[in-house]
């Protein structure tokens, strides 16, 4: 496990945004490892594609994408690195419009959360607690649960 720091130029503007300056893992080594990287947001996915290291025999099997919520307008370098094969998917939730052009893409996933949505805004309306709405350690022990009786292992 690791995360990613990334410094920006605010003194400079191109392109409508901040230019990157530094972009650096700080984590241990992921040659040969799969990656799931986790961001709040994507504009352009420019900080995204520069995570792998430059050479592919030393970066990672597989690299996702997931990110909360995004605004793929510009989906370029996206695609550019699906196609080079730095990236295998992208997921995102569907907390904003996603364009149909950005729903066709081969390596989009788009996660629906109109249900935890629609919960929440119901057990507000019912003066309810949404704090065991918000903790997932239920739902984590029920996918383990059925992850584990699906391979046969004992729960």
């Amino acid at each position: 496990m690791g995360m990613f720091y990334k410094r920006r130029d605010y003194t400079r503007i191109v392109d409508g945004r901040n230019p990157i300056v530094a972009h650096e893992f700080l984590g241990s080594d992921v040659e040969g490892k799969d990656m799931l990287i986790i961001d709040d947001m994507i504009s352009s996915g420019e900080a995204c594609v520069r995570l792998p290291p430059p050479e592919k025999e030393k970066g990672p099997q597989d690299l996702r994408l997931r990110h909360i919520r995004s605004v793929h307008q510009r989906t370029g370098q996206l695609d550019q690195a699906y196609k080079d094969g730095i990236i295998d998917r992208v997921l995102t939730t569907n907390l904003i419009y996603q364009t149909p052009e950005l729903l066709a893409r081969p390596y989009y996933i788009n996660c629906d959360m109109s249900k935890y949505i629609a919960l929440i805004i119901d057990t507000l309306n019912h003066d309810g607690s949404i704090s065991s709405i918000l903790s997932p350690d239920e739902r984590i022990q029920h996918v383990l649960q059925k992850y584990k009786k699906k391979n046969g292992e004992t729960i």
